[in-house]
This record gives C-alpha cells, sequence and structure tokens, in this order.
C-alpha cells in the first residue's frame, strides 16, 4: 500500500511541477508590478484560469496523499527509532591504541618519568 501511495505521489509531483512550468509568468514577485488586469496575488480580483485550478487541485492531492503516507507509515512503526536499535560498544570492540601511542608525550594524569642520561 505504501509503495501504490509512493508512486502516486511521485506522480503528483511531476504533474505539479510541469503545471506550474506551464504557467505564465507574471513578472513581479506576488504577482506587484503587474499592470491594470493580471489579478495577481495582491489585488482584489483573482483571474481563476484552467491551470490555475489544475494547480490546486494537485496541490491539494500532493498534500493529502504526503499526509495519508505519514499516518500510515506512523502506524506501521513500532515506537523504536533508529538510535534504539544501534548497540553499545562492547569491551571485545573496544578502541586499539594507534601503532605509536608510546611516542606522546604523557598525559596531566600519568607522572612523567626522568630520562636516565
Amino acid at each position: 500500500m505504501e509503495n501504490v501511495l509512493l508512486i502516486v505521489l511521485l506522480l503528483l509531483a511531476l504533474a505539479l511541477i510541469g503545471v506550474v512550468l506551464l504557467q505564465r509568468s507574471e513578472g513581479g514577485g506576488l504577482g506587484m508590478g503587474s499592470g491594470g488586469g493580471g489579478g495577481g496575488v495582491m489585488t482584489g480580483r483573482s483571474a481563476a484560469s484552467a491551470l490555475s485550478k489544475v494547480t490546486w487541485i494537485l496541490g491539494i492531492a500532493f498534500m493529502t496523499v504526503a499526509l495519508l503516507m505519514t499516518v500510515l507509515t506512523s502506524l506501521d512503526g513500532n515506537g523504536s527509532s533508529v538510535v534504539d536499535q544501534l548497540a553499545p560498544p562492547s569491551a571485545e570492540t573496544a578502541p586499539v591504541a594507534p601503532a605509536g601511542a608510546d611516542l606522546l608525550p604523557p598525559s596531566a594524569d600519568e607522572p612523567a618519568t626522568p630520562r636516565a642520561d
């Protein structure tokens, strides 16, 4: 079921991209700057063309399918996180000191051994 919804979601996304690219550009941000008759976002009139109606329908369908997929996925989950599935490192897999570690200066915890010259 989730695979079918995923395919539908991808098809809706491609259709939505295609419809948005087919629309005529208004030239200004939020429709501002369009001359007298455009009916941009900031004006009282709205130019409801067929492409804008299809865009609204595809957008609502996309959001509905995405929400439905989220709900179905959360119902199938077992309530655990991916982090919960990670096992803590055991003593067998503890990090090993790198080669040449004895060449490093002593840390503040270790007393320095005097050199006999």
